[in-house]
């Protein structure tokens, strides 16, 4: 069978495949290369050309990338009924008279490309009708010999061991949020003297960046490739005007990621607010600051910039009094880092650094890249805007899904890094189920800290005490 290779492997350094397989009838059959890479083609043709025959497999590039962007035209459910069809029908797997030996030859093709789209793209078989049709090719293949019959069973029980993996994941996710209450109601029933805070938790930096790094790791990797491009379907004007995801979407991880990083930020800012003494807020502030320089060395980004800008937060950023205690050399230059001027340069220097490194890493530790999620949404968001899906001609933009597929094929390299630090339950629990303040919550514990610096800020406290705690 075709070996799968890693995902870095999968693409040259702009981006196109080189060594794209061309057949005789590619060059006439509805797609278009330039240079020996494919830039355009129909729909319909560049469908063909994910489907084996006894002469031919796709790329694994190929594959992927049209596995990534098909959904924009079409229903993952849809494609799954064409590619059933052309593999039938091609090769007369419904024919019971057919050649064994054709058989033979062809199986382990079609076998393979459906093992890697389960692998890859797992969330679309939560379908039932993509489910259906995947056991109905597979029990095709596997009916004429015992070796295909285990290779089938083997894929598709690794699918439902996946998919019963992200249902626990997310009962898990729901029972978190479903836990979560405002701190600031904690605080009317809990004398703040009693309360937690973080560095009685944990007193170590280091050991709280590794957890971060731990959440980190875990929530990136639930999230499936599908999901950038999702979120960006709109309609396809080939489709009479409905929009390909009309249907619920099968998931929501990558919402959920977005949620821990801003959960993150006010807990950082939770944290600083609350010490009713000036030193203790000055310390926490330190210690944060010491917890984001260990996210930078790991190469944790993600909790880096969630940390930075839990201490820009107005609330934070106000108390001056508690800022004149801390060193804050230390935090200039993490801000330095991530430096939003110039499109982000400083950071996304450092992020080819940390991905370089993790090229030519000999332990997990060097390996972990966890990039600003925020950023790379945008990113690929602007490169979905900035060109069409379709050409003029009614060719699918493939050149355009290149440049996308290596986003994201970057991303899934990343995302698949083992955490190598221990885990501390007690400290993961903290992190992801103690109560935050909300905003309003955490103005006023910032005015409560350092009293109103002028008319506006008063009235807004004394608005705060009444609606927060029913004083005047």
């Amino acid at each position: 069978m075709p070996q799968t290779p890693p995902f870095s492997a999968m693409f040259d350094s702009s981006g196109y495949n080189r060594n794209l397989y061309q057949s005789a009838e590619d060059s006439c059959g509805g797609l278009y290369y330039h240079d020996n890479n494919l830039l355009s083609g129909s729909l319909e043709a560049l469908i063909q050309h994910l489907v084996p025959n006894v002469d031919y497999y796709p790329d694994r590039t190929y594959i992927f990338t049209f596995l990534l962007s098909s959904r924009l035209f079409m229903h993952p459910y849809e494609l799954m009924a064409k590619v059933c069809h052309l593999c039938v029908e091609h090769q007369r797997l419904s024919d019971p008279s057919g050649d064994k030996n054709q058989i033979r030859k062809i199986a382990p093709k079609i076998l393979q490309l459906l093992t890697e789209w389960t692998e890859t793209f797992p969330y679309d078989f939560r379908d039932e009708r993509m489910m259906r049709n995947l056991k109905d090719l597979a029990h095709r293949i596997a009916s004429g010999e015992e070796t295909y019959r285990k290779n089938v069973q083997q894929m598709i029980q690794c699918l439902i061991r996946k998919l019963a993996t992200l249902s626990q994941y997310e009962e898990v996710l729901a029972k978190i949020s479903s836990t979560s209450t405002d701190r600031l109601t904690l605080l009317k029933t809990k004398p703040q003297s009693i309360q937690r805070d973080i560095i009685t938790v944990c007193s170590d930096p280091y050991t709280l960046a590794q957890q971060l790094t731990h959440i980190e790791l875990e929530r990136l990797n639930y999230i499936g490739p599908e999901e950038f491009v999702q979120a960006f379907v709109q309609k396809d004007p080939l489709d009479n005007d409905k929009s390909c995801y009309s249907e619920r979407k099968k998931t929501r991880n990558l919402e959920a990621y977005v949620e821990w990083f801003n959960r993150l930020s006010y807990l950082v800012a939770t944290e600083i607010c609350m010490p009713v003494k000036k030193k203790h807020r000055a310390r926490m502030i330190e210690y944060f600051i010491d917890v984001a320089r260990e996210c930078f060395n790991i190469g944790n980004f993600n909790s880096l910039m969630a940390i930075i800008s839990g201490m820009n937060m107005s609330p934070v950023s106000r108390l001056k009094k508690t800022w004149a205690k801390v060193k804050t050399a230390k935090f200039d230059v993490l801000e330095h880092q991530m430096d939003p001027s110039s499109n982000f340069y400083n950071y996304r220097t450092a992020l080819r650094g940390a991905a370089q490194r993790s090229l030519t890493a000999h332990s997990s530790r060097e390996k972990i890249v966890i990039p600003f999620f925020s950023l790379l949404i945008k990113d690929i968001y602007f490169l979905n805007e900035g060109c069409a899906n379709r050409l003029p001609n009614g060719h699918v933009n493939f050149e355009k899904f290149w440049e996308l597929a290596k986003q994201v094929s970057e991303f899934m390299t990343w995302k698949q890094v083992e955490c190598p630090f221990e885990r501390d339950r007690k400290i993961l629990q903290y992190l992801l189920t103690v109560p935050v303040f909300s905003e309003d919550a955490l103005y006023l514990a910032s005015y409560e800290s350092e009293g109103p610096e002028n008319h506006i800020e008063k009235d807004r406290w004394k608005s705060l005490r009444s609606s927060l705690l029913g004083r005047v």
